[in-house]
């Protein structure tokens, strides 16, 4: 049992629910009313091609999780030695045995995806996920920048994949969809892709510093341990002010057609948690403080993605 829990823990279960999640709800929250309103549903067969591909992310992302606990043993065993899992109850061999596992996986099913939908970057981007994810456990965490922009990049693709799922519908099919959609889903993919990005390279940041100890016995060249903490922090609130720009864009642009509900959702669930984040952040000095900081990030990023719903009852 014990080791069913450890195996549970080495994938980060909530966080690949969490990808489903998000995946789930641009596709029947955004995707579904934007392209058909409520009186049309989203072809089947695409419904199909959905789930396999929210399998195929979720496979991707378990093999990053895998991989990046493999090479990091050292580094855990400084920053979060109760949370190890590789090399305790669960064996490199098997670790590696997962990682492959999960990969080939995802990326078969990918693969699958663009044989049937006829949009063959999916199988590729996917294939390119697998190996960017390796050579991040590998090298680039390591490095200054390079690594959070890479992870940064990979959750815009949880996004932006799904949208690349719906681009390729048949031609006879064009005709169910609503005029003007293709362009407002774009927009809205462009939106929270970059919302996705902005927030997770904010965390990943947070992180770094928070994780800086274990970082530097190992070598690694990250933002605080090579710029040091007071910059990091003026890198993270340029970023934590340009996200909140994007959201008060947002909001005046959901007031202009009086979406009151959509509006003090934006304000009290998402604009307000932002705020305060930015002033846990100022506060910080201790690995408790950002600790703090790291766990409301990842609230607003719940928060933000959970706003997908009121499309379903406003597009």
């Amino acid at each position: 049992m014990n080791r069913i829990s450890d195996f549970f823990k080495l994938i980060r279960w909530p966080n690949l629910v969490f990808i489903a999640l998000t995946q789930f709800l641009f596709f029947f929250c955004v995707i579904q009313p934007t392209l058909y309103g409520s009186e049309l549903h989203m072809p089947r067969q695409y419904a199909v091609l959905f789930f396999i591909l929210c399998c195929s992310s979720v496979f991707i992302a378990a093999a990053g999780y895998v991989i990046n606990d493999y090479f990091d043993l050292n580094i855990d065993l400084v920053n979060k030695p109760g949370r190890m899992v590789v090399d305790k109850s669960i064996s490199r061999r098997w670790a590696i045995f997962f990682h492959l596992f999960f990969s080939l996986a995802g990326v078969l099913l990918g693969f699958y995806i663009s044989l049937q939908n006829g949009n063959w970057l999916i199988g590729f981007a996917n294939t390119i996920c697998v190996f960017i994810l390796w050579f991040y456990s590998t090298s680039f965490k390591k490095k200054l920048l390079s690594g959070n922009i890479l992870i940064s990049l990979l959750t815009a693709w949880v996004v932006f994949v799904v949208y690349l799922l719906t681009i390729g519908l048949d031609a006879d099919l064009l005709h169910t969809i609503r005029e003007g959609s293709k362009q407002k889903l774009l927009r809205l993919t462009i939106l929270y892709a970059s919302f996705a990005f902005i927030i997770t390279l904010i965390r990943e940041v947070v992180k770094d510093i928070e994780d800086m100890d274990g970082d530097a016995r190992y070598g690694c060249k990250t933002m605080p341990i090579v710029w040091g903490v007071d910059f990091s922090k003026i890198f993270v609130s340029i970023w934590m002010f340009i996200l909140l720009a994007l959201l008060l864009v947002v909001l005046i642009y959901i007031l202009q057609f009086q979406m009151w509900t959509a509006a003090a959702y934006n304000v009290v669930l998402i604009i307000i948690p932002a705020v305060y984040c930015l002033r846990l952040l100022y506060k910080a000095t201790t690995t408790a403080d950002f600790a703090l900081l790291s766990k409301w990030i990842k609230a607003v990023i719940f928060t933000g993605i959970l706003s997908m719903i009121l499309f379903k009852f406003f597009a």
